[in-house]
Parts: structure tokens; sequence; C-alpha cells
């Protein structure tokens, strides 16, 4: 009898192994889903890339913070919404937020690099991680990426997610969104950016802190250039 009572016991013990983790991980997506319900109708205030941006810049400076101001979609230029499509996204209004093409060549380009260099994200994608993940390169992270594109997706139209993007993506040391971004380079509101302006800020999106230091680089006057010309042909939401 004990010792069918001890066989129980390890069986339990084993089988909550297996149970909590599972148990865990859909409390984690059940908590970024209800998250991702509420901003369909109310902005969100931090992202957890800024916390950690934040965090970052109050190592050197504890009275330091982010650069970010909210402006509706209606508020922000079409100059730079079509160079950001243009220069990261050109499908983005026929995709379900996954590029599947784009994964297939980041992922054969970081097999022969034998590491995470590229990651083919989408807008969607990129701002899946801006909400909720961190700037680490890994493929479990990549894995969980997914999930949320595919929730935000679901939940919010084209529209609304390209305005949460523009609202919260980095555009340089500590200045995030398109307003604090248009003011900073340009000392003008996003809703007045020209479209070589908004062309620069669209090609900077990849390493922005570097370019926000090295403004006047080759290769972004080339790439520029090359945005310029695609931009008329960018599908807006």
């Amino acid at each position: 009898m004990t010792k069918t009572r001890n066989k129980a016991g390890r069986f339990a013990w084993v089988k909550w192994v297996f149970i909590l983790p599972v148990v865990l991980f859909l409390a984690v997506q059940a908590y970024f889903l209800v998250q991702i319900w509420w901003w369909v109708d109310h902005n969100p205030s931090m992202t957890s890339f800024m916390r950690e941006q934040q965090s970052a810049l109050r190592e050197k400076n504890p009275d330091a913070n982010i650069q970010q101001q909210w402006v509706p979609y209606n508020r922000i230029s079409k100059n730079l919404k079509r160079a950001i499509i243009a220069s990261e996204d050109a499908n983005f209004s026929e995709h379900e937020g996954v590029d599947w093409d784009a994964l297939q060549k980041a992922y054969e380009t970081n097999q022969k690099r034998k590491k995470v260099a590229r990651g083919g994200s989408t807008i969607t994608q990129q701002l899946a991680k801006n909400l909720f993940l961190s700037g680490s390169r890994s493929y479990l992270r990549k894995g969980q990426e997914l999930i949320i594109t595919y929730m935000l997706e679901a939940l919010m139209d084209k529209e609304r997610i390209f305005e949460i993007y523009l609202n919260v993506v980095e555009f340089g040391k500590g200045i995030f969104g398109a307003e604090a971004a248009a003011k900073h380079y340009y000392g003008i509101p996003a809703a007045k950016l020209g479209a070589a302006q908004a062309a620069k800020l669209a090609v900077m999106l990849p390493n922005p802190r570097y370019y926000d230091g090295h403004r006047d680089s080759s290769y972004l006057a080339r790439r520029t250039g090359t945005i310029l010309k695609r931009m008329g042909s960018a599908e807006l939401p």
C-alpha cells in the first residue's frame, strides 16, 4: 500500500512538471491578448522597449526620460506613412502579419552567418516586439513575437496597428514615435514632414541610434533616394 502511494505521489509530481509550464505559457498569452484587446481603442502609454531604453538612459543620468508624444493617425504626414511602408514592409496592407518569404530569406542568411543577424520582420512583428518583448535576438523570442503578431492582426485593423507603430517606434536615442522624431530632427510636427524628410526618417529605422549620431552617412543618403522613388507606389491602410 505504501509503495502504491509513493508511486502515485511520484506520478503526480512528474505530471505537474509538464502541466505547470503549459499553464504558465497560457497565462502569459492570455495577458498579452487582454492587453491588445484594451489597446484596440486605448493608446499605450509606455511599451516594453521604451521602458528598457529609459532604464538604460537612467544608468548614466537618473533624471533621463524618453521623448514621445502621441498623435492620432490623421496628424501624421502621409509622406512618413508611405516612406515607412516602402522601406520596412511593402506588403503591409496585403499580408496577415507575417511575410513568410522574407522570413525564409532571413533564416537562410542566419544559417550562413551562424547567428540571428536578420529578422525579416513586418511592421506588425516590429510592433509586437516593441510592445511586449526585449531587443534581444533568439528563435524563442521570435516564436513569441509571431504569436503576438497574430493576436494583433486578429483584434486590430491595419490602420490601428500602423497608428500605434508610428507612435511607439524608435527613431533615435530616447526618441520614440513620429511626433518626437519630427521635432528632434527637423523642429516641426509630424503632420508637416516633407517627402525627403520622411524618407530619411524611414531609412533610419533599422538602426536609429546609430543614424542619430551619423546623419550625414553616405548610405543614408543613397537609401533615402531609393525610398523616395518607391513612396509613390506604397499602399496605405
